[in-house]
Order: structure tokens, then C-alpha cells, then sequence
């Protein structure tokens, strides 16, 4: 199937709640391809409008430049065209480019441009960075705004020039006044993702900063309670908002913050929690103790019904 058209990839992923799927990994912490076929298969059974494989959740930091090429393949293949898949490219110019290429090349619909990898860079060095990948790919390419990879409203105007297959804008910074200043200048220029974790944390008021969409991490192991939220959000319902978020949403972040890396730990334990198992994490990163996972049950089990 091909890719859809930049500006048609923007619209869908605007359009609703988007996710970044674990990578599921076996006992010796090898590629568990069937494992995330089967969770894949899953996601794509709900009304979300775009996976990210191989992301931030999963793992995209630990995985080898081959294992990413696989996973974008599974994804791409299990889903098979029902929701669009994004890959991803990063660490330095040089393999962020191979994997835009290699991501066009497994059929994905898009590329997610993570920071590159250890340095900090100048802001022209950051736009030179970004038009290589774009240069290197048809697909539409969504930015990535964290860490690294921090830029100005300047230099994002000179990649909107430059870069007509740089579709999407997503911000895992929390700077307002910066958020406020790119909705102003660029308008409908850019789709805009959220991409704070937890991202729900964040919803309702980066919606009114243009913020239509945002990844969702909690959506791997509680779907149903995942889009309820987003339509809340999208709907302006501030009291079904706050109690999904008092509900649930806090209550997991205090065991979310416990330690440093559980933001993709504590997703893996979720999915263990309603009896679809993650399997473990890589290192660096950690799993969560008995106590906590426990603690964990507990929660999403008060939210199971409409999980």
C-alpha cells in the first residue's frame, strides 16, 4: 500500500489519539516478534489514528539500527495499512538518514525524527540536521522537540520553507510561551503533538495552544479508558477530564515517578496487569519491583471495566 501524502498524513494524525506500542522483548531480552504482532494486532483493533513503532515506549533507545528495521516491518505488516505506522530515525545525521530511507522502504507512513544522540547542537546545525532527513524521504516527517534537539521559532521557520514533507511538530519540552509562539507563527502549518510523558497530564490545556493530538503511552494496556480521555479532552469536558485524571491518571504517575526510566517500565507492568504480558525492559532502564506492580493491579483494576 503507499504512503499516504504528507499533508494526508498530517490530517489523520491530527485528527485523533495517537500511541507509541512497547517492543516486547523475551526472557534473554531478545525481539519477541509474535509478542508484538499479537499486541499490535490489538491496538489496531481501536480507533487510534496513528502507531509509533519503535519509539520512545519502545525502546527505540536500546534497540540496534536492525532490530529497528525489523520491528517497523512487523508493525507495518500486522496492522497492514488499518492505521498508519510511523518509524523511527535518529542518534547522529548519518543513521537518522539510513533510517528514513530504511523506513520508506518497509512501507511506513511516516517517520518520527527523535534528537540526535549525546551532543548539543546549534540551531543551524539543528535545521541542517533536520532538512537531511527530510531530503532523504518522501514520507512525512514529524519533529521531535526534546532534549537535543530544542529549536527556535526561527529556525522552524526555515525548515517549513525548506522542508515541505516536515509535517508535524511534537513537543516533549512544556515550554508554553514557546508552544504559544509556534501556533501563532506557523498556524496550520504543522500538525501538533503532544508528547510530554504522561501526556493526558498535559491534554487539556495544551489543546488550547493548538495541541490537537498527543501520544499516549497509557493506551498500550488501557485503550478503552485512553480514547474516553482523549474525547474528553477534545470535547472540553474539564470535570470528566479531571475526575479520569484523579481516577486514575495521578495516581499512577506517583508510581510512575518512583524511578528514573519508569515511564516505559511502568507501561510493560501495565499490560502484565490486564494479563496481556509486556515482558521486561532493557537496560538501562528497570522493571517495576512485586510492590509496585502490585500497586499497579490495584489501580487499573478500579478502571477495568472500561479499560
Amino acid at each position: 500500500m503507499p504512503a499516504p501524502a504528507p499533508s494526508a498524513l498530517a490530517a489523520a494524525l491530527g485528527a485523533g489519539l495517537l500511541s507509541f506500542p512497547v517492543t516486547h522483548f523475551t526472557t534473554d531480552l531478545e525481539f519477541d516478534e509474535p509478542a508484538y504482532r499479537k499486541h499490535l494486532g490489538w491496538l489496531a483493533g481501536y480507533d487510534v489514528a496513528g502507531l509509533f513503532a519503535a519509539g520512545g515506549t519502545g525502546e527505540f533507545f536500546s534497540l540496534s539500527p536492525t532490530e529497528v528495521d525489523r520491528v517497523v516491518r512487523a508493525a507495518v505488516s500486522e496492522v497492514g495499512g488499518a492505521v498508519p505506522v510511523l518509524a523511527p530515525a535518529g542518534h547522529g545525521t548519518v543513521i537518522a538518514v539510513e533510517q528514513a530511507r530504511a523506513a520508506e522502504a518497509a512501507g511506513a507512513s511516516g517517520v518520527l525524527l527523535f534528537p540526535p544522540y549525546l551532543t548539543e547542537a546549534p540551531q543551524d546545525g539543528i535545521v541542517a540536521h533536520v532538512k537531511a532527513v527530510c531530503a532523504a524521504t518522501d514520507l512525512g516527517v514529524v519533529f521531535y522537540n526534546r532534549a537535543n534537539a530544542r529549536i527556535g521559532v526561527d529556525a522552524l521557520a526555515q525548515l517549513a520553507d525548506a522542508c515541505p514533507n516536515l509535517v508535524g511538530f511534537k513537543d516533549g519540552v512544556g515550554d508554553i510561551e514557546l508552544m504559544t509562539r509556534v501556533y501563532a507563527r506557523f498556524g496550520d502549518r504543522f500538525t501538533y503533538i503532544g508528547g510530554l510523558p504522561t501526556a493526558e497530564t498535559f491534554a487539556l490545556p495544551y489543546l488550547q495552544l493548538g495541541v490537537t493530538t498527543y501520544s499516549s503511552a497509557i493506551f498500550n494496556f488501557v485503550p478503552r479508558f485512553a480514547l474516553d480521555f482523549f474525547a474528553d479532552v477534545r470535547t472540553g469536558d474539564r470535570a470528566a477530564v479531571y475526575r479520569r485524571l484523579n481516577d486514575f491518571v495521578l495516581p499512577y504517575l506517583d508510581i510512575r515517578d518512583r524511578r528514573k526510566g519508569y515511564a516505559v517500565s511502568i507501561i510493560k507492568a501495565g499490560l502484565t496487569a490486564v494479563g496481556r504480558s509486556g515482558g521486561p525492559v532493557r537496560p538501562p532502564l528497570t522493571d517495576l519491583t512485586a510492590e509496585e506492580r502490585s500497586a499497579l493491579t490495584e489501580l487499573v483494576q478500579r478502571i477495568a471495566p472500561q479499560a
